[in-house]
């Protein structure tokens, strides 16, 4: 079964440089996955068509169905790749807003990739001092490595490039890791059931374990 990747892009604009990462970390999560013998399906969901539900939301407690929509497609991922632009040297407050409005739990121990976009390099930061607190705070994995694109960095930029593969590599892994921790306990649940211990093994344990 191909793995689930939920894309979140915070972009305001049309055509905007954080849907351009966006699209840049899918196609590279797609292809490193594609690398350990696994297929992927991306899901994007673009909060700028939300804002106005993401706000009724917070007035009324209510999501409506596209909301509802993304919510869903991010709980049921495999994997998260968050990405949002840089204001006032933070995430956005629509990309904020999404996951405060997020159930608590929904991604907790799922593994996410953070990035950002902004006008200068002067804001890379942001990763570490905004979005891997926030997503540590959800109780998610977020992977070691961030991908952060100034402006100037989009177009013929190697080391950019070079970035989001290595991120994209690292999630890729994860997931390969996770899948197969879980085919590992799976199996050791199976052996168990195969040859169960009898009864009697079983009070003789218990007698044991009461006499000492």
């Amino acid at each position: 079964m191909a793995k689930q990747i939920a894309v979140v892009s915070g972009g305001l604009s049309v055509p905007s440089s954080t849907r351009l990462l966006a699209d840049m970390l899918s196609d590279a999560v797609v292809a490193a996955v594609r690398d350990l013998g696994e297929e992927a399906s991306i899901q994007m969901i673009e909060l700028r068509g939300l804002a106005h539900d993401l706000t009724d939301n917070l007035l009324t407690g209510f999501a409506r169905p596209g909301l509802q929509e993304a919510l869903a497609v991010v709980r049921e991922a495999d994997a998260l790749v968050a990405v949002t632009p840089v204001f006032s040297a933070s995430y956005s407050g629509l990309f904020k807003t999404f996951f405060d409005v997020m159930e608590v739990g929904w991604i907790d121990e799922k593994p996410v990739l953070i990035a950002a976009t902004a006008g200068t390099a002067r804001h890379s930061l942001v990763l570490e001092h905004a979005l891997r607190p926030l997503f540590a705070y959800l109780q998610a994995n977020v992977m070691p490595l961030g991908v952060f694109a100034a402006t100037d960095d989009f177009g013929a930029d190697v080391y950019l490039r070079q970035r989001i593969g290595q991120a994209a590599d690292q999630l890729a892994r994860w997931l390969a890791g996770s899948a197969a921790a879980s085919a590992q306990r799976r199996r050791v649940v199976d052996d168990e059931l195969a040859t169960p211990t009898d009864f009697e093994t079983l009070l003789r344990k218990a007698s044991g374990g009461l006499a000492s």
